[in-house]
């Protein structure tokens, strides 16, 4: 079973109300004494024009962004299918996005 990395987009699975999508794992490797989470922001084809969302250009999603505000954690199973990887540009503008969500 493949383990996700930071950086990777995944078809993930994030409920009955948010449905099987999209979503860029932002969390880094944890160790065995760690909860086995993945922290994950989704992609949406729903943009509303919010300063937390980052659009990304990859050819392989639908033209959408990412939805920090919509961040979460999920369990390894709740990831199906590894769908491709952000270049560092492209990661760096949705960590922008989370750090104006975050105050950080």
């Amino acid at each position: 079973m493949n383990i996700p990395e930071r950086g990777e987009v995944w078809l993930a699975n994030l409920g009955m109300v948010a449905k099987v999508r999209p979503v860029l794992v932002l969390s880094t490797r944890f160790g065995d004494q760690d909860y086995a989470l993945f922290h994950v922001v989704p992609h949406t084809t729903t943009v509303r024009g919010s300063q937390f969302e980052a659009a990304v250009d990859v050819p392989w999603l639908q033209r959408g962004v990412f939805n920090v505000q919509g961040s979460q954690s999920v369990p390894r199973v709740n990831l199906l299918r590894r769908l491709g990887s952000l270049n560092r540009s492209q990661l760096e503008s949705i960590e922008a996005a989370v750090r104006l969500w975050l105050a950080l």
